[in-house]
């Protein structure tokens, strides 16, 4: 697994449907058409997508983000930079807590607040989470898995499934 599967399945729940092309996603994601095609092989290897790689199987996927992703893709929030909200300084994380003086932000010139930097799961997340805001939501989500104390933690495990139980 490399953290740019984890952002390519994403997106794919955030499309919300399955008529969408490899060339559609790299466009979106600023990602080369040959890396999501690599994406959807390891993805399919490990059982997170179907056979016909179009349909993620979310309860893998789901436990796989509960359980595994602080671990297997970490991080530590850094420097205070400008960026945009990420973890529970963004939403919906953000409507259940309030995080105070601790803002975490994917750094970014064109960010609209400062905070401290959470290293993202693949660089273009920063440039492209503003076109797409389930997709922000579910990144933000991630994030909190990734950084965020108990009580966080259980907040997106409660709001990653209720994105997921619908796909």
């Amino acid at each position: 697994m490399r953290p740019q599967d984890i952002v390519v399945l994403l997106k794919i729940i955030a499309l919300r449907r399955d008529d969408w092309y490899n060339s559609d996603l790299a466009q979106s994601l600023k990602i080369s058409p040959s890396e999501i095609s690599e994406v959807l092989n390891r993805c399919k290897i490990a059982g997170l997508i179907d056979s016909k790689k179009r349909k993620v199987n979310v309860n893998s996927f789901m436990e796989f983000l509960v359980y595994g992703l602080r671990y297997v893709f970490p991080t530590q929030p850094g420097a205070v930079v400008k960026g945009f909200p990420t973890a529970h300084s963004a939403a919906p994380i953000n409507e259940h807590i309030s995080s105070g003086s601790d803002v975490y932000v994917w750094a970014s010139a064109k960010g609209t607040h400062r905070g401290q930097a959470i290293e993202p799961l693949y660089k273009s997340i920063p440039l492209v989470v503003h076109e797409d805001k389930p997709f922000y939501e579910l990144l933000a989500i991630i994030d909190t898995i990734r950084v965020g104390k108990a009580r966080e933690i259980n907040i997106a495990k409660e709001e990653l499934e209720k994105r997921l139980k619908h796909v």
